[in-house]
Parts: structure tokens; C-alpha cells; sequence
């Protein structure tokens, strides 16, 4: 499956386009701009082995005077490891983090793109039913670019022919949302976070 998707981003206001390619695994590109906490443009681009598994993330984010770059990779052993460089003065925590705290983590989150929810739902089957099924994510902010771990919960709640709906929750926070998405497991809307167009 090959798709070209967009989304309007709710809080804070922004849009997403990706390219996405689905196979036994999964592989992305995409562009975002957002507007908070400082303007940027995130460019971006995923893989994962077999079982959509992340191997690589690479991103970049940029604003008026400032740059960060990240790569993210996860080898066949479960080792994370993390990249990061910045440029220019920005109001933003350092890019990068402790790669040792991601010990347990299968895949990355980059925040607000609805492309790495995908990688759960596909492994674990939940646009078919099933869970709840708790992760431990590498989680990415935007634009800081900064990595950490985040406990998460997702569970198939109901489905119909063209459309699933995955309940998605912060284990150690109080956000959760009832993700609906498509037989591709492509996300429609993500109340919260984004809606596709």
C-alpha cells in the first residue's frame, strides 16, 4: 500500500503532509509546519524493519534563525541510539536525550503526527480488534527535537467496513483520544491532534 496523505493539526494550529509505504514494514516521509511553540518546519523520515518495528528516524527542524537535526535508530537488539545537533538560539530545551531510558521501546512517537500511531495498530492487529496493549514509546517533541520515554495504551473499541476506531491513552498523563481510522490503518482524526483532509 502506498498513500499520500494530509492533515489539519488542531492544537497547535498546523498541517502534515506525508508519503507512506506499507508493507511488512513501514516507511515514511513527510513535511509538517506548526506554529507553536515557535514557528518551524519539520521535514522527516521513518523506517521500520518487519513488524513495524522502528529502525530509523531522521528530522529536522527549523525556524527563523535556528536548526536541529535528529537521528533516532533502534537496532535488531532493541539498542537505541541518538544523534542530535543544533544550531542558532532558540528558546527550546537541548535536542537529543539519554538513549539508555528508552531500554523496552519498539517504536518512536513524533509528536503530533498521526504516521507513528500506525506502527502500533499495524503490529498488534487492533484495526481487526483487540488490546488493551501498553508500550513504551521513544517519544519525540516538535520542534524541540528532544527524546524521551512515554508510557502508552492503545485498544480497539469498534470497526465497521471502512472504518476502526482505536482508543490511544497517556499511561503516566491524562490525554487519551478514540483515533478513527481507515482499512490501511491511515488515521481520519485524532480528535486533539489532527484530521486528515
Amino acid at each position: 500500500m502506498r498513500r499520500s496523505v494530509a492533515w489539519l493539526k488542531s492544537e497547535p494550529i498546523g498541517i502534515e503532509f506525508a508519503e507512506i509505504e506499507v508493507t511488512d514494514r513501514l516507511s515514511a516521509r513527510g513535511v509538517a509546519i506548526g506554529t507553536a511553540p515557535v514557528s518551524y518546519r519539520l521535514d522527516y523520515e521513518l523506517n521500520t524493519a518487519a513488524g513495524y518495528a522502528t529502525t530509523e528516524l531522521r528530522a529536522t527542524a527549523r525556524g527563523e534563525g535556528w536548526r536541529r537535526d535528529l537521528v533516532l535508530r533502534r537496532d535488531s537488539s532493541g539498542t537505541w541510539t541518538i544523534a542530535a545537533d543544533q544550531d542558532g538560539e532558540i528558546n527550546l530545551p537541548s535536542a537529543g536525550g539519554n538513549a539508555t531510558l528508552l531500554a523496552g521501546a519498539i517504536d518512536c512517537d513524533l509528536e503530533l503526527s498521526p504516521v507513528t500511531n500506525m506502527m502500533p495498530i499495524l503490529r498488534h492487529g487492533l484495526v481487526d480488534g483487540g488490546g488493551p496493549i501498553d508500550l513504551m514509546m521513544a517519544w519525540v517533541a516538535v520542534p524541540a527535537l528532544t527524546v524521551q520515554p512515554d508510557a502508552q495504551r492503545y485498544c480497539h473499541m469498534n470497526s465497521s467496513t471502512e472504518r476502526t476506531v482505536v482508543r490511544y491513552e497517556a499511561i503516566d498523563g491524562d490525554f487519551a483520544a478514540d483515533i478513527t481510522l481507515d482499512s490501511d490503518a491511515v488515521v481520519i482524526d485524532y480528535p486533539g491532534v489532527a484530521r486528515r483532509l
